[in-house]
């Protein structure tokens, strides 16, 4: 398994901080967030509907509609808008969340290293606020 963000997980970041920087008049259309950050409106649909369904953007249609953040910038965490759209982190799938129980972990010498990488990967991203990018 590779520990890899995906562009969707980057792109949602960057939908979050066009979120936190032009929301401030109201709703931003998707159109708009499109055109500055030159990523195709269908593919921030997709993305857009995850951050809703995620509750972290509300969204309103029709005319003067578009999408907002549910809260404050600095009340987001990098690592709560990654997991939304990417899932749980996991460098290793003995580690990942609902695994089955590995039989070697009693004498695994390397399960140690994995567990920690985790938890360092954790707490870097989720220490890391929106507003901290902005």
């Amino acid at each position: 398994m590779i520990f890899t963000i995906s562009t969707k997980g980057r792109y949602a970041l960057r939908v979050m901080l066009d979120l936190a920087q032009h929301g401030g008049a109201g709703p931003v259309p998707l159109k708009e967030i499109a055109e500055r950050q030159e990523i195709s409106k269908k593919y921030l649909e997709i993305i857009a509907g995850e951050l809703v369904k995620g509750g972290l953007v509300t969204g309103a249609s029709g005319k003067g509609g578009g999408y907002r953040l549910c809260r404050a910038a600095d009340a987001y965490t990098v690592g709560e808008i990654l997991t939304v759209t990417e899932g749980p982190f996991c460098t290793v799938a003995c580690l990942a969340e609902n695994a089955a129980a590995c039989p070697r972990a009693g004498q695994c010498k390397t399960l140690p290293l994995w567990s920690e990488l985790d938890d360092m990967i954790h707490n870097y991203l989720f220490s890391k606020k929106l507003s901290d990018l902005l």
